[in-house]
């Protein structure tokens, strides 16, 4: 079924969870697969600004965050909580036990956004675009700070994204269908972008700089912090869709584009020697867990696509 832009709209309104049955042992990510290779990658916290603020940017998301999370309290041990379970469903041995995990965490979630319509956290076209900012953090930082993807590679990507959905035991009904789709999928939803409370306070620290400790002098972290903050700039922000760097207020012009290029580009070249690291340096610890267990070394395994970008 080819998902249309108007899916999301009218979808989101029903805020109902709709749950699926996956009874197939066989259900299953490998290490064959590319998300394998690439999700657990510990370059992937390079996007972690880009895949929490874009979830966050959509209205219904980020209300249920801002009524049932402590993200305002306790913003680090939100992601440190809600990322291992995640990592599991991928790398485990008993993917569909964390998937399931996964999904009755948000069993509860449930309320309303400012017009008054209702949302549910497991209604389809919510959960599915959560999903899609992991997918989309695959594909964006292994092409942006490994190395160049292939088309064939992002179809291949994308292909296995429907059985990580899968293994979370929710309606795939907005899911769409090829890569195509789904790149249309995604700039539909970030035109859908909003301000939300939730991302303007996560994006916070990228406008007003991070705050220093509280026993230095806040005029010398100024100019210690100065270079710190222009880094995280540089990067966090570069990561971004511009809708969302529009919607958060997040200044940026060519100059700077120029200078997140340079470091995209400087790490791309820099894989071959990162793929000389020990597997448990390169990887989460989820993520290697997993290879060790599969007596496989990822670091051999896809380092050239097999054709170029389109």
């Amino acid at each position: 079924m080819t998902t249309t832009p108007d899916m999301f709209e009218t979808g989101i309104r029903e805020a109902e969870p709709a749950y699926v049955d996956v009874d197939s042992v066989e259900l299953r990510l490998g290490a064959d697969s590319l998300v394998w290779k690439f999700y657990g990658d510990v370059r992937g916290i390079l996007g972690f600004q880009r895949l929490a603020g874009t979830e966050n940017c959509i209205e219904q998301l980020a209300q249920g965050v801002e009524d049932h999370s402590v993200i305002f309290s306790d913003f680090l041990g939100r992601a440190r909580r809600s990322g291992p379970p995640i990592m599991r469903t991928v790398y485990s041995d008993r993917p569909h036990e964390w998937g399931r995990r996964v999904r009755d965490f948000h069993r509860d979630i449930k309320g309303s956004i400012s017009d008054g319509s209702r949302y549910h956290a497991l209604n389809p076209e919510l959960y599915y675009w959560a999903h899609a900012t992991f997918v989309d953090q695959v594909l964006y930082i292994t092409d942006t700070f490994i190395r160049r993807l292939s088309y064939e590679e992002k179809v291949q990507i994308f292909e296995e994204s429907k059985t990580w959905y899968q293994l979370y035991g929710v309606s795939a009904r907005s899911q769409p269908q090829t890569y195509d789709e789904f790149v249309a999928y995604w700039e539909s939803m970030c035109d859908k972008f909003v301000p939300t409370r939730t991302i303007v306070y996560a994006t916070g620290y990228l406008r007003k700089g991070v705050p220093g400790p509280s026993w230095m002098p806040k005029p010398l972290w100024r100019i210690v912090g100065a270079p710190l903050n222009a880094v995280l700039r540089t990067v966090f922000i570069g990561t971004l869709p511009p809708q969302m760097r529009e919607v958060c207020d997040l200044p940026w012009d060519a100059r700077r584009q120029r200078r997140f290029d340079r470091f995209a580009a400087t790490m791309r070249a820099l894989n071959p020697l990162f793929n000389r690291l020990p597997v448990r340096l390169l990887y989460t610890p989820w993520a290697a867990e997993g290879w060790q267990r599969t007596g496989v070394d990822p670091r051999r395994l896809h380092n050239r696509p097999e054709k170029a970008t389109a």
